[in-house]
């Protein structure tokens, strides 16, 4: 016969039936985008880098022909090289030749970028 566990051991709650750990508190209302980054760092960081890869997408409009722009989105900026997204090679292939003048106007306008990388997406 098995040996019996001493009576403390049983009195003790498993751990799927403990209380959860303390959390912060739910809220019953929407937060904005820029609440919610407010408490998350992380969100934040993310959001600084979306604002701030729109900004240079502005920043270079006048410089890409319209029916071009029209086919960009805006990517990351990573170790100072921008990514720009568009939606097919012959786009890809004209933006590429754009991209040296691209880089000098976003250096000109304080940004520390070194150079533009042009990726294919289809948009969906």
């Amino acid at each position: 016969m098995p040996a019996r566990r001493a009576e403390s051991d049983d009195t003790r709650m498993p751990a799927f039936q403990q209380p959860p750990a303390a959390r912060p508190p739910r809220r019953n209302q929407p937060v904005t985008l820029e609440q919610a980054a407010h408490e998350a760092p992380m969100l934040a960081h993310l959001l600084r880098q979306a604002q701030q890869s729109q900004a240079m997408l502005a920043l270079v409009q006048a410089l890409v022909p319209p029916g071009l722009f029209r086919s960009l989105r805006a990517g990351a900026v990573e170790n100072q090289q921008w990514c720009l997204f568009v939606a097919n090679a012959p786009a890809a292939a004209k933006l590429r030749q754009l991209t040296p003048a691209l880089t000098a106007h976003l250096r000109t306008k304080g940004y520390a970028i070194q150079g533009i990388r042009v990726l294919v997406s289809p948009v969906r």
